[in-house]
Order: C-alpha cells, then structure tokens, then sequence
C-alpha cells in the first residue's frame, strides 16, 4: 500500500475536527513534556501491534509511514523531504555535529538551554571545542568571526522564551557561523522556516504528537558532503534493503545519508500525528497555541506574550490546587510550566485560569 503524504497533507483539517481526536482523561496542558496521541495515530498503532503480535508484519512496509513522516515533518519545516534525515534523539544528530567540528572551534550557546543541545560539543573538550553561554536575549549579538556553530533552541524549554530567529539569521550570514537550531519546541504550533539555518533538530515526541524514539534533522544541502556520517549503517543506504550486508558504503545521495535505523512502531505512530498537524497548517496552530496562552495569561492578570509555553512563580498550594482540579502540567527550573496545544480548548485554559490565580506568587516575573 502507497501512502501518498503530499496529497494527504494538501486535505485541510479544521482546529475543531483536529481537537476532536483527542481524548485525554484531564486538563492537559503538558505538551511541552509529551504530546498526546491523536486518535488516529493510536488506532494505526494497535493495528501494527496485533500484525507483531500475529507474525504478520512485513518489516519492509514500515518504510511507508516513515516516509510519510519525514514528508509531512518537511512540510511543517518549510523544506523539502531531500534535506530531512530522521533518527531517535536530538543528542544523536548533536553528536554527529559536534564530532564533525575542526578541533579548537568555538560553540555559542543560550545559558540554561536544553542538554540535549549542549553536552555534545561539552564532550569535545578534548579536541579543543570551546562551548561560550550567554543570555538568550544576547545570542545574536554575542555571535562573531571566530564563533564556528551556534547551537540552540528555538524555544527555551525551561519557561517557553522564544529566540529571535531572524536576528539570529542575519547574524550567521554576517558572521558566516552556522547554525544548528534545536526545534523540539517550536515546530508544531510556532512557524519554522529550517532552510534558513545550516541545522536544524527535532525531537517529535512532545509538538508533534509522536512517540518518543522519533526525531527529526534538517541539513542545508550544500553542507551534506561536509558532514562525515559517523554512525552510518544499513537504513543510511542509498538502496536500504540492499545495503544490509557487505562492502563498498552506498550511501545516500541525499540527507537520507544520516537515518538512523527506525523503531519501527514509534514511526507508525508518528506519521498520522504529524500529517494532522500538517493539515491544520502551522498558521492555524500558532494562532491557536499562542491565543489560548494569552487567554490563560489574561486569567491569571498578565500581559500577553508570543508564546505557546507559560512559565510561572506559584505558592505552595498550586500542586494540590491542580491535582484537585485535574490539571495536568509540569514544574521545570523551579517554576510551574503550562503548555497550549491543538488538544486545548478555550475552556481548558478558562478552567485553568480559574484555578491557578490565587496560586501566582506575588512576586511572579512572568516569562514571554
């Protein structure tokens, strides 16, 4: 059977019938830890299962939703599916940057950003890579001649803080600094155009709606033949089921060169949630994210920001405020972190606001 993605993805699909194929059991606004499973993807994935189960399935067709993801993953980026490599981790597709740097580079990144996005040019330390932290709202400025890579989030997992992406942009091209930009936060519900950085790093299991164990990796594709695959295996081949075995390395021409071997069910799983998002359309889903955000921030009496995350300073009754309530969301940097996606209502963040605005520390700064 052909999945045709790109026909698939053209259908649009309504906030309100995307809405409608979740069915969590609480007030869920706890995407930026996981994303919950569309009902689609759930059904895809217990066919697959009971194929396992029953000696049926056929290990080559797991290629089509793969390649379905990567397809609708691509649209969602604004490139095309030629430069979109897929793996399990962002640290994988970190790693494999930070081994490729000529030794004594200098990497910039944000303070406090995300691990994934640091520990791997942290590792180089041997060779001479040199890490340099600096604040967010300084990343741009801070990027020089001698700063080979920069390295960071799109948005900040810790309290939601969104990067200035065209500054950062415009500092690359000046610069000539490549960028490798961590979008595990953002694709999904804040638009993300990947071919204007060398790099970019998805991990698909909180946004898109996937399982953990897919991620995706984008490459501007003049800099495909500069970066030496170092964990290149079968599913890297230019002909996958026919490079099992053997020499010479037959590679991909193409950013599939970089794949990793798939867990095969965490992509059938994957590839419904991120067409539906790709039906909705990245405009639609940022107005949505974004406007329930600044619905809760109204709420709880705070300005509106740019962001689908909402970081926040509470008193010690807002745990038990939301448990009795049954609001799912999740404490991060010693603040509570609340997240608005395409399963969240108006209600969900009315319900939230309602609960939580006693809770807010008086001396809460808020974070955009």
């Amino acid at each position: 059977m052909k999945i045709d993605a790109d026909a698939h993805d053209a259908i649009p699909v309504t906030l309100a019938a995307a809405r409608a194929e979740f069915d969590a059991a609480v007030t869920y606004l706890d995407t930026a830890t996981f994303g919950l499973p569309p009902r689609r993807s759930w059904a895809a994935l217990q066919q697959a299962l009971a194929q396992w189960r029953a000696g049926t399935a056929d290990a080559v067709a797991y290629d089509l939703p793969l390649a379905a993801a990567r397809s609708s993953y691509a649209r969602l980026a604004g490139v095309g599916p030629s430069v979109v490599a897929v793996g399990s981790q962002v640290s994988v597709f970190a790693g494999l940057i930070a081994a490729n740097l000529p030794g004594g580079s200098e990497v910039l990144t944000a303070t406090g950003d995300f691990t994934s996005i640091l520990f791997p040019f942290y590792a180089q330390s041997g060779r001479g890579i040199r890490v340099r932290e600096v604040p967010l709202d300084r990343i741009a400025d801070c990027v020089t001649s001698r700063t080979t890579l920069v390295a960071v989030s799109a948005v900040q997992s810790a309290d939601g803080r969104v990067a200035d992406l065209d500054a950062l942009h415009a500092a690359s091209r000046a610069t000539g600094a490549r960028v490798l930009l961590d979008t595990t936060q953002a694709v999904g519900w804040l638009p993300v155009d990947a071919s204007r950085f060398a790099y970019t790093a998805c991990g698909g299991y909180k946004w898109l709606l996937s399982p953990r164990g897919t991620a995706y990796f984008t490459i501007n594709p003049t800099l495909i033949d500069d970066l030496t695959p170092h964990y290149a295996g079968w599913y890297a081949g230019e002909d996958r089921w026919s490079s099992i075995y053997g020499g010479p390395l037959r590679l991909a021409g193409d950013a599939r060169r970089f794949d990793v071997s798939p867990a095969w069910h965490a992509w059938v799983a994957a590839a419904p949630a991120v067409r539906l998002l790709a039906q909705v359309g990245t405009a639609s889903l940022h107005r949505h994210a974004v406007g329930l955000a600044n619905r809760f921030r109204a709420g709880i009496g705070l300005e509106p920001a740019h962001s689908a995350i909402v970081s926040l300073v509470t008193n010690s009754g807002a745990a038990d405020a939301m448990a009795a309530a049954r609001i799912k969301g999740s404490a991060r940097a010693g603040r509570l972190r609340l997240s608005f996606h395409v399963s969240t209502s108006d209600q969900d963040a009315d319900l939230a606001a309602d609960v939580l605005r006693r809770h807010i520390a008086p001396s809460h700064a808020a974070t955009p």
